[in-house]
């Protein structure tokens, strides 16, 4: 385990005497102890923030022996994460005093009362500086208010196995111009090698956000059209380019460039991406994230060697290749704390020691992350550990966010019903278009929308 910087002298007490302190106004806690409990989703190659909070919770504990943290990994897949989280929060016996919180879930657990504004605390905070003024949007509330400290933002683009696409007769730099240009390399991929998977994209319910992130968004917003209207602040429906996604979405799974249908709605799909498919020559070309290379580094899950010189990248390129030519989408996580902690004070100094410079480098690094400290991007250790982190970092010139509103973790899940009736053949993609739309109007109300 990596050494830590030793905390300041009396950091944890002084934050306990404020919380002692503040006992008759109803914000609670023990007098002299505190029980901090940290949830975060563990699951598959998704193993960074337990390595993170183990070694945090090592660290503060030695320097602050009246703390205990109580580690609480979820081992569930994106949507049941959430699933849980959000229970854990309904009960003040279950509910965390910190959690590993994703960006689009924020807007939505502070409607419901599950997360505590952090702007006091935020202020006292030397460090807070550091933090890009665009990733610390990704923390506010509908309010104003600061709720999540960003750990890292990440972009998405083609990943592709360069033996593979020498075997179809495709070229090491190869770079996509349209979508047709990745259906012809996927075709080639599959005359070449039908035991090869050609072309993995997200696509169903199992996979949660990353079906409609890397997935679905990442067509759509290739196509120039958009969920939201940001400026109205209504959602599209009936939109041209949202059947033009889903369209792409079927010509991929109906000509088997794509995995079965019963592969694709594996959860653990993306597990088998990372950790077998690509490794193994058994994919050639993966739209996914910046965050992967984390995987195959030493320190990674299923370490790989011999990744750097055996995959390529690529940028995702727009529908016809129409400006900018790319496109990409950002998200990312944060660290919040829970509306309900006994121990606000206590709970904010682990969160500033957890995402200090060394713990934020050394997460940015792990994770493959593109970092939100200044100080970090500044360490000449966070770009040698990754060659790819210059490609997806410039990936931020064309990239995209979700619509950061409260009700768009529901708007999702009816864009991954709709992807998963088209790859399924259940319903054409204008058929699975128009029962969005009206899933849509029925979530948000026909006076929120407007025609595309």
């Amino acid at each position: 385990m990596r050494l830590a910087r030793p905390l300041a002298a009396g950091t944890a007490a002084a934050a306990l005497a404020l919380v002692t302190a503040a006992c008759g106004s109803g914000t609670g806690g023990d007098e002299g102890a505190a029980t901090i409990k940290i949830a975060y989703q563990k699951f598959g190659n998704f193993t960074q923030a337990d390595e993170l909070f183990t070694d945090v919770k090592a660290e503060y504990e030695a320097e602050n022996p009246d703390v205990t943290i109580e580690l609480v990994p979820i081992e569930a897949s994106q949507n049941d994460y959430f699933t849980k989280l959000a229970l854990m929060q309904r009960s003040p016996s279950t509910a965390p005093d910190l959690m590993y919180e994703d960006t689009f879930m924020i807007k939505s657990d502070v409607e419901a009362g599950y997360l505590l504004p952090l702007d006091e605390h935020l202020a006292g905070w030397d460090e807070w500086d550091q933090f890009v003024d665009t990733a610390k949007q990704a923390g506010l509330g509908d309010d104003g208010k600061t709720y999540g400290v960003p750990m890292g933002t990440d972009t998405r683009g083609l990943w592709f196995n360069s033996e593979v696409l020498a075997k179809a007769g495709l070229p090491d730099d190869w770079a996509p111009q349209t979508w047709d240009d990745i259906l012809e390399a996927a075709r080639a991929i599959k005359e070449s090698d039908p035991d090869v998977i050609p072309f993995n994209i997200y696509s169903g319910k199992p996979m949660g956000e990353a079906s409609t992130m890397q997935g679905f968004e990442m067509l759509l917003y290739g196509t120039g059209g958009t969920l939201y209207d940001a400026d109205a602040q209504q959602w599209v429906v009936g939109s041209q380019e949202f059947v033009d996604s889903l369209t792409f979405l079927e010509t991929v799974y109906s000509e088997g460039l794509a995995p079965t249908p019963q592969q694709a709605l594996d959860p653990n799909v993306g597990t088998t991406v990372a950790s077998e498919w690509l490794p193994n020559g058994k994919l050639g070309i993966a739209l996914d994230g910046s965050w992967q290379a984390g995987t195959w580094l030493e320190q990674g899950n299923s370490p790989w060697p011999e990744w750097s010189d055996v995959l390529g990248t690529a940028p995702m390129p727009t529908q016809h290749g129409q400006e900018p030519g790319a496109v990409s989408m950002s998200g990312g996580w944060t660290m919040a704390i829970g509306a309900g902690t006994e121990h606000p004070a206590v709970a904010f100094d682990v969160l500033t020691h957890a995402l200090d410079k060394e713990n934020s480098l050394r997460f940015a690094i792990d994770n493959s992350q593109i970092a939100v400290r200044e100080d970090v991007a500044a360490e000449p250790s966070y770009a040698e550990a990754n060659p790819t982190v210059p490609f997806f970092s410039d990936l931020v010139e064309v990239t995209h966010f979700r619509p950061a509103t409260s009700d768009y973790a529901q708007i999702s899940n009816a864009i991954q019903v709709a992807m998963e009736s088209v790859m399924t053949g259940q319903a054409t993609p204008a058929e699975a278009a128009a029962t969005y739309d009206q899933a849509v109007v029925d979530l948000v109300g026909a006076e929120n929308t407007t025609e595309g």
